[in-house]
Parts: structure tokens; sequence; C-alpha cells
């Protein structure tokens, strides 16, 4: 027999909220937006991460955050709230979660959504309780607990309390971030622990009625020993063009190693095809492959739309050191909206939802160029928010690296998207940063992506950010880039030889309100 959850309020949870509002007015009323994104989800002011409770509920689309309100790196966790009604234009809604049951004391942790038969929207997160002594400076306290939306809008949350309990002689301590899901007429959550060996799992519960939940089986063990904990878990189903239902595991293997061009930020994100069936393990079919390529991807989120579309949301993690922004008054955004769709190649494509192309206030064709070795072409003087689809045709190029500088200001500090024809990769440099974390990452190209000549990028530059999508999806890279003051100017450029362009637009966007 499960918990039935009951409610252990040991602060005012209105108060908490109110307190909560003030404190990131503060931080709004003087914040600076030179890198405040226009048309990513940010807070108002202090410290975000990762997406929580994605869903669409009553003709709307909702996407909670975790947020600390009382300062610019990470501390302790709320839920942040915004709402749109077409994933285009974006309200900020109330505070919606504090900590103020005794299982959550010191935070509220992430989680997931999900729409019961009876259309009440629920929210399983992760209650946070600090026990740190002499011994354990780390040691913590980890349980799941259920809210539920009081309105049409989800403004109000009704916290009920703790459904699932840690057992603690099996957990090191790390238990947290469920996700919630519906098959065969059965409920079941998963989220990630680490076990009382320190290996990294995804446990698996049941239930029928989403307020009762049963232990069922582990649903997946990391194979590296070095992985002790597989935070932010998501699972869920996708369909290919053949009509074949394959399962998705993604998740942060806490604790692997850098190798190669693999893991080079302090925490990945990735994922993993396979096949489940009710009542057994998930059983792999592919290695373990990142979401995302860039300096700042973690803790992506998905659910599934209405219209059957699997929709991802990244945070934009600084990852290296404090980052540039918290001077600002502000620190953290998230990606643009994703849709996860399994290719005819077998793997996984992300692509901006298609309700971002309704963002665009005004395009310009600049059709092909060619660049002589080691030339530089002006393709925008000063962009602020835009979005560039440019392809690169290598066929006809012999450059070794060709591209676009990104924030090139007058210092000369930009950040480098390029196709460095040794690697075979796409690569997003840093090293003519002016500020904030260097070095470069790189997204691998298939033979057959490389063998076709041409390769299509479409750029998302924000005030402080890029996002680059390489040929529809199947590879992305998402970075920081803090430009100085003065025009951002945008740069295509040839190194050590010849680059082709067969075609080249920009588009310019406007702000989704939350500014």
């Amino acid at each position: 027999m499960g918990l039935v959850p009951t409610p252990t309020p040991i602060r005012d949870h209105d108060a908490e909220l109110t307190k909560a509002e003030a404190g990131v007015a503060q931080f709004a009323a003087s914040r600076n937006d030179r890198w405040y994104p226009k048309f990513h989800i940010a807070s108002n002011g202090g410290w975000i991460n990762d997406p929580n409770g994605l869903c669409y509920y009553r003709g709307r689309w909702h996407v909670f955050y975790q947020l600390h309100p009382f300062g610019t790196q990470w501390g302790q966790c709320h839920w942040g709230h915004v709402s749109s009604a077409d994933m285009v234009a974006w309200r900020r809604e109330p505070i919606a979660m504090a900590p103020s049951l005794e299982e959550e004391k010191d935070g509220v942790y992430s989680g997931s959504a999900a729409i019961g038969d009876d259309g009440t929207l629920r929210f399983y997160y992760t209650g946070h309780r600090n026990l740190a002594d002499a011994i354990d400076p780390k040691r913590s306290l980890e349980v799941q607990l259920l809210a539920t939306a009081q309105d049409d809008d989800a403004i109000r949350l009704t916290k009920h309390g703790m459904v699932v309990d840690c057992p603690r002689d099996e957990v090191d301590s790390d238990f947290r971030d469920p996700k919630v899901w519906k098959t065969g007429g059965i409920w079941y959550m998963t989220f990630g622990v680490s076990s009382a060996h320190k290996r990294g799992q995804m446990w698996l519960y049941t239930s029928h009625d989403m307020v009762e939940w049963s232990f069922e089986r582990v649903l997946f063990e990391h194979p590296d020993p070095d992985v002790f904990m597989l935070e932010c878990p998501d699972f869920f189903p996708v369909t290919g063009p053949d009509g074949e239902e394959k399962w998705v595991i993604g998740f942060s293997a806490m604790g692997s190693k850098p190798h190669g061009f693999m893991n080079r930020n302090a925490s990945n994100a990735g994922y993993m095809i396979g096949s489940w069936t009710p009542g057994e393990a998930f059983r792999p079919e592919s290695e373990f492959r990142l979401w995302d390529c860039g300096h700042n991807f973690y803790a992506p989120q998905s659910f599934t739309a209405p219209d059957g579309r699997q929709i991802m949301y990244g945070w934009m993690s600084p990852f290296a050191g404090s980052a540039p922004m918290q001077e600002d008054g502000w620190c953290g955004q998230l990606t643009l909206p994703r849709e996860i769709t399994l290719g005819a190649d077998g793997d996984l494509h992300t692509s901006p939802v298609k309700e971002v192309s309704a963002l665009r206030a005004g395009s310009a064709d600049l059709g092909a160029i060619e660049l002589q070795a080691n030339e530089e072409h002006i393709v925008a003087d000063d962009a602020e928010a835009v979005e560039i689809e440019l392809t690169l045709n290598l066929a006809r190029s012999t450059a070794e690296r060709m591209g676009l500088k990104i924030h090139a200001t007058s210092d000369g500090s930009y950040t480098y998207v390029a196709y460095d024809d040794q690697l075979g990769r796409i690569v997003i440099d840093r090293q003519a940063a002016a500020r904030g974390d260097r070095g470069y990452r790189a997204a691998p190209l298939s033979d057959e992506e490389l063998s076709k000549g041409v390769i299509d990028l479409r750029l998302f530059i924000d005030r402080g950010s890029i996002e680059v999508y390489v040929n529809d999806g199947r590879q992305v890279l998402s970075s920081y880039s803090y430009p100085s003051d003065g025009p951002r100017a945008i740069k295509l450029t040839s190194e050590s030889g010849v680059a082709h362009t067969d075609a080249l637009r920009i588009h310019r966007l406007k702000s989704i309100g939350l500014e």
C-alpha cells in the first residue's frame, strides 16, 4: 500500500510567496538588460535553473522553472511560472511554489506535470531537506510530493504532501526529479536515484489513482560505475517514419568523465534509444548521445502536447564559475521549445517548434555569397535578436573553417560558429570572447551528411546567447555569448580557402513579452 499524502506545513505558503515576489521585484527594478533575452524565457530577476511542470492545460502552455528569488546564484529553490496561448507571446505568472512544508523546507525541487483522467492538473516534485553534519556535509533527504492546480490558469496550487518516501537504507542521498506518464491504463513515475552502492539508477513506481504509489523495479542502471546519479530523468515513446515505436530514456550521467568531445561541460545531458515493455527494465539499443553539444545546456524536460508532439525545454546553465549576467540582477534562461522526432536515420532530431517562426518581424534575403581566402563579409551591422538561415556549400569550398562571427564588437570580441573541415564538425568557438568562459564545442556530422556536400544551419541569436540547429536539428549547440558595448555585427568569414554559401537569410525577431 502506498502513502496517502498529508501536508505538513511549517510556514505560511502565501506569506512565503509574497516574500519571493518581493525578492524578484527588487532585482527586476535595477536589472541591466544588455544580455537579458528578448525571445527566451528567463526570470524577471534572481536565478533560474531546470524547466519544470511543462504542460498544455485548458488553452494555455505552461512552463514552470526552478527559481531562487533572493540571489543571482543557486539557492533555496522555488517554482517560477510563465504561460502562453500560442508559445509566441508569453506572460509572467505569480510564483507558484515556495518551501513551506517540512518535507521541502530546504527547497521545492524539480518535477513534472500530468493531467489525470478527471481533468485535474497534478504536479509531482521533489522536496529537499538538508541533513548535513560533520561526518557528511552533503547529506540530504529527498522525497516526492504532490500538488494540484486550483484554477484554469494553474496560478494557485494546493500542496497535498508526500506520495513517495525515501527508503534511506537503499539510497545514498540523491532521490529526485519525478516524471509521470500513463501507459496501458496504469500511471508510472520514474526518477533519478543514487543507490546505496552509489550507482546511478532510475526507479519505477506505479499507481492506479495518481495518489498511492508502489515501487515496481529499477527501470535502468547506468553501466559506468563512475556514474553515481541519473539526474533530471525523462522517459517517453517516439514513433519513427516506419511506424515502429521506440522508447527514449534521458538523464544526466553524474560522475561521467570527459573523453574526447564527450562530457566537456561540468555535467552532461543526453539520451539513449531503446525498447520498454511495462513490467520490465528499459533495454538500450543505442549509445548515450548528447541532446545538445554546446557549452551551456542542461536539465531538459519534455512533455507530450495534445497534438502528439514531444516538446522539450532545456536550461542554459552557466556551469563555469560566476556568470557575467549575475552582475545584472538575473542569471539563467531556458532554450527555445524543441520538438523531438525520430528520424529515418534512427536518431532523434530536435528542432524549434513551428510556432517559433511567428516571432519573425522582418526578413532580408542575401542569397548566395562567395568569399575568397581569409575574407570577411558583414551581413548585419547590428543584430540584437535575429534568426539566420545559412546553407554552406562544402563541395564548392576549400576553406579550413567557414561560418559566422556573432556578437562582433569594436573591441575585437566575437563568438564564432563555423564548419571545421579538419574536424568534420560544426563548432561554436568562444576563444575571442571578451568575458565569460571560453573554449569551444563541436557537434558531429555523419558520413551521410558530409557526403551531401551542403550543411543547413539555423541560428537563433539573442542578446546574450546563441542556439545553432544543424541540418534540421540532427545536432544542436547552445551557448552563452556576452557581447561588449556598441553595435553587434555578424560577419561571414572564410579561413585558409574559399567559402561558398548557397543561401543566407536573416529574420529580425520580436520579443516574447517577458522583458
